[in-house]
């Protein structure tokens, strides 16, 4: 008798869903690529979550990473364009795996004639030296290897830009430590990869000097050892911990470094440093050196070198620069905590005025305490900007912008690479892999910041996301954003790891979570993985877990694959009871791969104006859905995505227009 109720049961439910799917389905004949099931389908996560990454989307109770701190001492010789430095790595190994070897990172070996990098590189190619001719590539001599102070045996090999240190004796598992310490020198290129390099001012060389050392590859428990070469495209993955530098520079030099300045009274001289204390209180931007004091002896200490010391904790990288060239500006910064650190910009008299990094403290001050504010609070001591011939490079607490932006680009070029401290300086994600983890999410944050400082002083025009939906999103010259970057056409990159998951952030923020959900989510990953090294899919969980939405369709739509986006009108018909007018039907297609909300504007000839929207879960079983508009007046238009906030390829379709109006 059950078993009867049930299967009448499902027989009458079956009828009515059949006629539902009929009446949506056979009031048109319009063709269409989209498949519900691939779009919707259920098995989107091939992996549970585990003791070392949770479901959602956090680290597990068991999740360890390795550490690793540097001790450097550098000197440079600007005759030469040389760096010449001792490194002790202290390597401590929190796996629970033995490590027969180690494997190191040699970035400035991209550079050699017969690298990798540069056997792959197009001639015309921002990647590799621009066709430089140098003795390039790392000199390495006395490599040891300590073990609680005692030497261990070891062998070494140079493959490319990674070095190998196989051990006699396997590093033990779970807290193991060895202390590696070599020699190393290396010509600085002009310009390397426009991530490091020199450039000639009027009133000096400016050095910027970044991949300066062997440092440690990440060994994690996704795949093991990450030793994927450096050739340009990709950029970095680092393991956390505290590196100590003293940077030997001449006296005429100003250096600045990641980290905290520990020894301003021995470099600076008594004016100086008073300045530079001053600024540690000051809201306001405080000279520390001149543009006129440039080119004045006096300030400068009368020696003939000085070594700048400088420490940053629990940081995955840092850079440097050094000049005689420099203007030296600093303020202080305010963050939610309550602790302060200071802004700082140095840039050569060619870029020091008001239209240019005369402003860069303002800039640089700004930009952090806004990120500060809205997402995770900045953490290291100093933000250092410096303008060189880089375009714009991002490290742990400074970056290098290129040298003639102006106005809004100068804002824009601090603010994106300061903005990097939260991708990928504070999230370590893997930049050598997964670009769009760091760039897309940062220019993210970006498009808020822009509109947020100085009253949208330099915020941009809100993207026609239809346009870039004809034109981009879908496109097959695009590859999917997530290939590595070294596979991607270099004139891709600029779509691929920026644009296209910042705009898809903005759709997800705007368009389908609300701007509550989507923070809160993203503050959640962001305080989840501070320091830390999560992959795409640790972030697809965090922020479906802490928004409460299943949000599968959307990353395949707009981050596993490249699809495309058409939803057009069909037929807009009355609906009338005893001959009068109640409302209207409207019939919307979902054509191409990539199902949106649908978002309408409805317009009666009274000029009354409705915006209706029906959220994106109508296409996980159907191809074409009616919206119904009750109304007694009539309707003269409805245009589909009026504001153009969604990727919609083709516009043509998005328009109703009644008979006569």
């Amino acid at each position: 008798m059950k078993i009867n109720k049930l299967i009448t049961l499902c027989y009458v439910c079956c009828v009515f869903a059949f006629s539902a799917v009929a009446q949506q389905a056979t009031t048109t004949t319009t063709t269409t690529n989209y498949n519900p099931a691939e779009a919707f389908g259920p098995l989107f996560y091939t992996q549970n979550g585990n003791e070392f990454r949770s479901a959602m989307g956090t680290p597990g109770p068991k999740y360890w990473q390795n550490r690793v701190d540097y001790n450097i001492t550098a000197s440079l010789d600007e005759t030469r364009n040389m760096v010449t430095g001792t490194v002790t790595i202290t390597y401590k190994n929190n796996s629970p795996d033995k490590l027969p070897y180690l494997w190191l990172q040699l970035d400035q070996n991209t550079f050699k004639d017969d690298s990798r990098g540069k056997q792959i590189t197009p001639a015309r190619s921002r990647y590799g030296a621009q066709g430089e001719k140098f003795d390039a590539g790392y000199k390495i001599q006395n490599i040891s290897v300590l073990q609680k102070a005692a030497a261990v045996k070891f062998t070494s090999l140079v493959e490319d830009t990674r070095m190998q240190i196989r051990l006699d004796q396997p590093m033990a598992a779970n807290g193991d430590v060895v202390t590696v310490k070599m020699d190393y020198s290396y010509v600085v290129p002009k310009e390397g990869s426009d991530r490091t390099g020199h450039l000639t001012t009027k009133n000096g060389e400016i050095f910027a000097i970044a991949q300066w050392f062997p440092r440690m590859c990440v060994y994690d428990d996704v795949i093991g050892w990450n030793t994927l070469p450096y050739w340009g495209g990709g950029e970095f993955y680092c393991e956390y911990g505290d590196i100590t530098m003293a940077l030997t520079a001449p006296a005429s030099h100003i250096v600045m470094a990641s980290g905290e300045l520990l020894n301003p009274q021995e470099v600076f001289t008594a004016e100086q440093l008073q300045r530079w204390n001053a600024a540690k209180n000051s809201d306001a931007t405080v000279h520390i050196r001149s543009e006129a004091e440039v080119t004045d002896p006096k300030s400068r200490p009368a020696k003939d070198k000085l070594t700048w010391k400088f420490k940053i904790l629990n940081a995955r990288d840092a850079a440097w620069a050094s000049s005689k060239a420099f203007v030296l500006d600093a303020a202080r910064i305010n963050l939610p905590s309550g602790k302060k650190a200071l802004a700082v910009s140095a840039q050569p008299v060619e870029s020091n005025g008001v239209d240019s990094y005369g402003r860069g403290v303002e800039y640089v001050k700004t930009s952090i305490e806004h990120y500060s504010k809205q997402w995770f609070e900045y953490p290291y001591p100093m933000a250092v900007n410096i303008a060189t011939n880089i375009g714009g490079m991002e490290y742990p607490g400074i970056v290098f912008c290129g040298w003639k932006a102006k106005k809004g680009n100068a804002w824009g070029v601090i603010d994106h690479e300061f903005g990097h401290t939260w991708f990928p300086m504070i999230v370590g994600s893997n930049e050598r892999k997964y670009g769009w983890m760091d760039e897309g999410f940062n220019t993210f944050i970006n498009g808020i910041s822009s509109k947020d400082f100085n009253k949208g002083e330099y915020a941009g025009r809100t993207a026609d996301m239809n346009a870039i939906g004809k034109q981009v999103i879908g496109n097959p010259k695009f590859e999917n954003i997530m290939q590595m970057p070294d596979g991607m056409t270099e004139g891709n990159i600029g779509v691929n790891l920026y644009a296209k998951p910042g705009w898809g952030l903005d759709i997800l923020r705007d368009q389908i979570l609300g701007e509550d959900r989507f923070d809160y989510a993203f503050r959640q990953y962001i305080k989840n993985w501070a320091f830390k090294h999560p992959t795409p899919f640790d972030f697809f969980r965090s922020m479906e877990n802490a928004a409460g939405e299943d949000l599968a369709w959307f990353w395949r739509s707009w981050f596993l694959n490249n699809w495309k986006m058409d939803q057009g009108l069909g037929n807009v018909e009355a609906v009338k009871q005893d001959d009068k007018l109640v409302g209207y039907t409207i019939r919307v297609n979902n054509l191409e791969k990539m199902p949106m909300p649908i978002i309408l504007q409805v317009k009666t000839k009274s000029g009354k104006t409705d915006i209706i929207k029906v959220p994106v879960d109508v296409w996980m079983k159907n191809t074409t859905w009616l919206v119904r508009y009750p109304t007694t007046e009539e309707v003269v238009s409805v245009t589909l995505d009026p504001n153009k906030v969604l990727p919609d390829s083709n516009a043509e379709n998005n328009t109703w227009t009644a008979s006569g109006n």
